[in-house]
C-alpha cells in the first residue's frame, strides 16, 4: 500500500502519557517506547501538543507522529453511512441475527448463512428496517469464508463485519469512519464491551477480562505493542484493501483475524482502535464453554506463527532486563547485587541515549523504572499463561522456584485487576480480587492447554520462542 498524504483539516494530538523533554525538543513514549527528536520548525507547530494538517510539512510530521505512536488522530470528517456494507456471518443464531440486524437501521446488510441447521431466507427479515440481501453455504465452510461471501458480494467502499452475537451501540459507526480520512487506514475497530450483565462470576470476570476487549485506549494495531490486533467480531475496513490481500485466510479455524491484521500490517496499512465506539458482545459465561473457548483462542497461537514467525513470540524483553530479574530471583546477595550492576548500567546507557535531549536525572531513573517493571509484569504473565508447564514443573522440584512462581502469579493477577477494573464499562458488576485471581489463573491454565496442543499438532515452537533485544 502506498504512502499517502493525510488530507488539509486532519489532526493530531499527542498522547497524553507521552513525556516532553528539553522543552519541546523531543518526545518520550509510545508502544513500544521511543525516542522522537523533534527540529525546531516541528516545536513551533506542535507547542501545544496538537498539529492541524495545511500543508506538505505539517502533514509528514503529522504522519511521523502517528507512525511512531506517539500522537492519535483527529479527523474533521469521514464517509457516509452510504458507503458501508455491513456483513454478518451466522450460523444456528437466528435470535443475535434478528437483534443485530434490527440495530443497523437503514444500512445495507449481507447475510452470510454458513449452513445452519434451519436456514436463514429472506423472508425471516422482513420486518427489519435496512437492505438485506441473503446469501447461502449449503453447508458449513467457517466464519472466515463466510466472510469472504460477503466480501465478494459487496459493491461499496467499505465494508463492516459484524459477528450475529454482537449489537453495536449507539454512534458506534460515525466514530469509526472518521479514522478514513486518513487514505492509508485500511482497517478500524471498536471497544467489545459485555451485552448483559449476569450475577456468575464468570459474566463479571468476562466484563471486565474478556478477550475481545482491548480497553479504554485509543492505539494503533501494530503488532507487540499494547494492542497488536483486533477481534473480527466488530471490525469496518476499507473494501479494496482487503481484497488486495485475498481478504480472510479460510484454512485457519481460529485466529483468522490476527492474520488479516498482520497481512494488512505487511502490505503497509494502518489500522486503529477506537474505543469511544461501543459493540456488545455476547460473552460465553457457562464454565464448560468459557473454558473450551479459552482453550480455542490458544490453539490458534500455532498456525499464526507458521505464517508470521516474527509475531508470535509472547514475550519480547530487553536483555538487560531479563538478566536482572533472573539474577534477582536467586534471592541470593551475589544476584541482588548483580541485579543493581545492571539497573545502574542500563541507566547510563539510557542516560547517553537521552543526553542530547537536555534531560534530568529524574527522567532517566523514570523511563528506567518504567523499563524494568515492565519487563517484569511481561515475565510474570509469560510465566503464568505460556510457560506454566514448566513453571510448575519447576516448583513441584523447587521450593525456591516455588516461591517465585507464587509471588509472579499473585503479582500479574493483582495488577492486571487494577487495571482492568480502571478500564471498565460503567455498567458492570464489579468483581472482588480473589475471585479474579482464580479466574484469570482458570483462563491461563485452559489457553494455555489450548497453546502447547497447537504447538505439539503443529510440532512448531514458535508461539514459545521468546524475543530478547539488546
Amino acid at each position: 500500500m502506498s504512502q499517502a498524504r493525510l488530507p488539509d483539516g486532519f489532526a493530531v494530538q499527542v498522547d497524553r502519557r507521552v513525556r516532553v523533554l528539553g522543552d519541546g525538543s523531543a518526545l518520550l513514549g509510545g508502544s513500544p517506547t521511543r525516542l522522537l527528536r523533534l527540529a525546531p520548525a516541528a516545536q513551533d507547530m506542535l507547542s501545544d501538543g496538537r498539529l492541524k494538517v495545511c500543508d506538505e510539512v505539517s502533514a509528514e510530521l503529522a504522519r511521523t507522529l502517528l507512525d511512531a505512536t506517539v500522537a492519535h488522530p483527529r479527523p474533521a470528517t469521514g464517509p457516509s453511512h452510504r458507503d458501508v456494507t455491513v456483513v454478518i456471518p451466522v450460523r444456528d443464531n437466528a435470535s443475535g441475527l434478528h437483534r443485530l440486524v434490527s440495530s443497523l437501521r437503514g444500512l445495507r446488510v449481507i447475510v452470510v448463512d454458513d449452513g445452519s441447521s434451519c436456514p436463514i431466507e429472506q423472508e425471516d427479515l422482513v420486518h427489519a428496517h435496512c437492505d438485506i440481501e441473503v446469501l447461502h453455504h449449503p453447508r458449513s465452510k467457517g466464519p472466515a469464508a463466510a466472510r469472504n461471501t460477503g466480501l465478494a458480494a459487496c459493491t461499496t467502499d467499505f465494508v463492516a463485519f459484524l459477528d450475529s452475537d454482537v449489537a453495536p451501540r449507539r454512534g458506534w459507526l460515525e466514530a469509526l469512519l472518521g479514522h478514513f480520512c486518513d487514505p492509508a487506514v485500511a482497517l478500524v475497530a471498536p471497544r467489545i464491551v459485555g451485552l448483559s450483565q449476569s450475577e456468575s462470576r464468570v459474566a463479571r470476570y468476562e466484563a471486565v477480562r474478556s478477550s475481545l476487549d482491548l480497553g479504554q485506549r485509543e492505539a494503533p494495531v501494530v503488532p507487540y505493542s499494547t494492542v497488536s490486533y483486533v477481534p473480527s467480531a466488530a471490525i469496518i475496513c476499507r473494501s479494496s484493501a482487503i481484497r488486495e490481500i485475498g481478504g480472510f485466510d479460510e484454512t485457519l479455524h481460529s485466529g483468522e483475524d490476527v492474520d488479516l491484521c498482520w497481512r494488512l500490517v505487511e502490505a503497509g496499512a494502518r489500522m486503529r482502535y477506537e474505543p469511544i465506539a461501543l459493540v456488545a458482545h455476547d460473552h460465553r459465561t457457562e464454565l464448560r464453554d468459557w473454558i473450551t473457548r479459552k482453550a480455542f483462542y490458544g490453539g490458534s497461537a500455532a498456525p499464526l506463527s507458521v505464517r508470521h514467525p516474527d509475531k508470535t513470540a509472547p514475550l519480547v524483553i530487553s536483555g538487560w532486563a531479563l538478566m536482572a530479574w533472573i539474577l534477582m530471583s536467586l534471592g541470593t546477595g551475589i544476584g541482588r547485587l548483580g541485579s543493581l550492576v545492571i539497573a545502574v548500567l542500563t541507566g547510563r546507557k539510557i542516560a547517553r541515549t537521552l543526553g542530547t535531549a537536555d534531560t534530568s536525572v529524574c527522567d532517566v531513573f523514570v523511563v528506567a523504572a518504567r523499563g524494568f517493571c515492565a519487563a517484569a509484569m511481561q515475565l510474570a504473565s509469560a510465566l503464568c499463561r505460556h510457560y506454566w508447564p514448566v513453571a510448575l514443573l519447576a516448583a513441584i522440584l523447587s521450593r525456591h522456584c516455588r516461591r517465585v512462581f507464587l509471588i509472579a502469579a499473585v503479582v500479574d493477577g493483582v495488577v492486571d485487576w487494577v487495571r482492568r477494573r480502571e478500564g471498565t464499562d460503567g455498567d458492570a458488576e464489579p468483581i472482588g480480587l480473589l475471585t479474579y485471581l482464580l479466574l484469570k489463573r482458570v483462563d491461563d491454565l485452559a489457553y494455555g492447554i489450548g497453546l502447547w496442543y497447537g504447538v505439539l499438532r503443529e510440532r512448531n515452537v514458535g508461539p514459545l520462542k521468546p524475543q530478547v533485544r539488546t
